[in-house]
């Protein structure tokens, strides 16, 4: 039998959710900083940042990019906490990429019809750092732009329900994402750059404002997924 041992990012947000709930933060508080909090549990800025990253997905916390983390001022209901353990206890990748072939063809055609500048601004802007993963070949930074793409997608499409799914199915969202770049990097890295050109004409159709498009090569690009996944299981007897 497998026994799964706790990752720090996960006990630091564990820790932290049970300090929120417990009333330490109230809705709306500042909470210490990176290093601070660091400093406290004894481990790397980075360990921190994942674990607050997941409470901001799960609607727990709202980080500002140079304003600092805060308590969100109105708190998930138990409710919406049930809904994210779904995603959670997902039976496998190629389950959540069911969800995901659902939801993201929606958001790409609202995102088609009702984009403006500033998203195709941030849309390109996340595709230029794809590039520039591809060329230094890091491939951790080209995972997170991977899924800042897809949900920059969702926040296009103006859709609030659309954009708080996107947001539950982020952490997971990132570790498909993962594991599938993983397989497609033991091949050449031509094909990674296919996966950018992929991303460059989605990108494409929501700049024309061609729904059926955007969600065809969602379609098409989400299917290629499928078939990456599919290959790396072994066949049963």
């Amino acid at each position: 039998m497998k026994i799964e041992t706790e990752k720090g990012h996960e006990i630091v947000s564990r820790v932290l959710l049970t300090k929120i709930r417990e009333g330490e933060w109230d809705p709306g508080a500042k909470l210490p900083s990176v290093v601070e909090l660091s400093q406290q549990f004894g481990v790397g800025r980075s360990t921190v940042r994942e674990a607050l990253s997941a409470l901001k997905a799960t609607g727990w916390l709202d980080i500002r990019h140079g304003g600092g983390t805060f308590v969100k001022k109105i708190l998930p209901t138990e409710a919406q906490q049930g809904g994210m353990s779904l995603f959670q206890e997902a039976d496998s990748i190629l389950e959540l990429l069911e969800v995901r072939k659902i939801v993201e063809a929606g958001a790409s055609a609202f995102a088609a019809e009702r984009r403006d500048e500033r998203d195709l601004a941030k849309l390109q802007a996340i595709l230029d750092r794809m590039e520039h993963a591809l060329r230094d070949n890091d491939t951790v930074e080209g995972e997170r732009a991977d899924v800042a793409f897809h949900k920059a997608i969702a926040e296009s499409s103006r859709n609030t329900l659309l954009i708080q799914l996107m947001d539950s199915l982020t952490q997971r969202l990132g570790e498909t994402i993962g594991k599938t770049r993983e397989l497609w990097f033991y091949q050449q890295k031509s094909t990674a750059e296919r996966l950018l050109e992929e991303h460059r004409h989605i990108y494409g159709a929501i700049q024309a404002g061609d729904a059926g498009q955007a969600t065809a090569l969602i379609h098409e690009h989400l299917f290629k997924v499928e078939s990456v996944l599919r290959a790396s299981i072994p066949a049963s007897d």
